[in-house]
């Protein structure tokens, strides 16, 4: 079994894909902190103003009696009702601006991932030596430290600003009680302040340290590199069906071309080839070719432009075979195209009533080499 020393190479793009989808990704808990405590310092600034017009309105309320509010009870009841959508209220929008501010600061650090693996029951977690292994692994260590550290921070922050601000919270009781709630308002503004300091230069340390550990606990061997290249790159059949692939889109992205094509050569069902010609090329050229379904769109595109359509069944697949988009034929094929663009020439000119209609397209000269169907004949034959 490969021990952690042996993963010195950093995840391929394969791996880190595997586990986004297994659901992990670098999360910083302190850029969490910092945006719903950023959150709630900005819905305090914005709308504990009006919430505390609000409160002193429905205070006033509550605090006034007479005799008939004493002589029915309910009246209380409806008060506190009041009170309590106030509450309510306040409560739910300062729960929402948070829990948004947490879901983008987690997108933020790690990306979007949509997974159920870390919430699914998984029996191997209960396994007590590899949890006490994870309390000591490096990750673990430095995020113990991190914490201990911003504890330290935050007590001596802490003790700092309430020991400057004791007397003044002491004299609260004296004052009218729209100036107390001001009072301390403000006075939890400025502390709030001071928190998300001491958080943010926190997330400024984390969010790199938990990228960094991410990316260290996703290192790979050079035996695993070896096998996943195996797996992906090195299977004939993942390679057989991607060159596939990769031809059914080309051919298919050729098509639109058959419009500018001199002839279309066709065996007769199965294979379709796009050819032009002019003076500019030092020779004709495929600019479409496919098979089955997209042979027949060849097809059928080409006569509704009145572009001839021939039968030539071993140069089909020859061009089919060996001939590139857009690039000038191989020359072993020559003669056989001049074959074809001479009768097409013939074809034309008839066509204008320049001469006479020529005969069916003779058999041209393919090299029996170039012609896939025979090399599997002779392939199979051979003991």
């Amino acid at each position: 079994m490969e021990s952690s020393q042996d993963r010195t190479l950093p995840a391929t793009e394969r791996k880190l894909q595997k586990a986004r989808t297994d659901g992990q990704a670098a999360r910083s808990r302190d850029l969490s902190h910092l945006a719903i405590l950023g959150m709630g310092a900005a819905s305090m600034m914005v709308l504990a103003p009006h919430l505390l017009d609000r409160i002193q309105l429905e205070m006033s309320h509550q605090l006034v009696f007479d005799a008939a509010t004493v002589r029915t009870p309910a009246h209380m009841l409806e008060r506190l009702q009041q009170m309590m959508t106030v509450g309510l209220v306040a409560s739910g929008v300062f729960a929402l601006l948070t829990s948004a501010a947490a879901l983008l600061s987690a997108v933020a650090s790690g990306g979007w991932v949509w997974s159920f693996k870390p919430i699914t029951p998984q029996f191997s977690r209960l396994n007590p030596l590899s949890g006490i292994g994870n309390l000591f692994s490096k990750q673990q260590m430095a995020n113990v430290a991190k914490m201990v550290l911003m504890t330290c921070i935050l007590s001596f922050v802490a003790w700092k600003y309430m020991g400057n601000s004791i007397e003044e919270m002491a004299t609260l009781i004296l004052q009218p009680s729209s100036d107390s709630i001001g009072f301390v308002a403000n006075w939890l503004t400025g502390g709030m302040a001071m928190l998300l300091l001491v958080v943010f230069l926190m997330a400024l340390i984390d969010v790199p340290l938990q990228a960094f550990f991410f990316k260290d606990r996703l290192k790979m061997s050079h035996e695993e590199v070896k096998q996943e290249h195996k797996e992906s790159d090195g299977n004939p059949e993942i390679k057989g069906r991607q060159r596939q692939r990769q031809r059914e889109i080309a051919d298919g992205a050729s098509v639109g071309a058959v419009p500018k094509a001199d002839f279309v050569v066709m065996n007769p069902t199965h294979y379709a080839v796009a050819l032009k010609y002019d003076n500019t090329m030092t020779a004709p050229q495929v600019i479409s070719k496919g098979t089955d379904l997209i042979a027949m769109t060849i097809r059928d595109l080409a006569k509704s432009h009145n572009i001839p359509v021939l039968q030539s069944p071993m140069l089909a697949r020859a061009l089919y075979a060996h001939a590139e988009l857009d690039q000038p034929i191989p020359h072993t094929l020559y003669t056989a195209v001049a074959q074809v663009l001479a009768y097409v020439y013939r074809l034309k000119a008839a066509l204008r009533g320049e001469g006479p209609m020529p005969d069916a397209l003779p058999e041209v000269n393919v090299p029996p080499e170039l012609d896939p169907l025979n090399r599997q004949a002779q392939q199979g034959a051979t003991p």
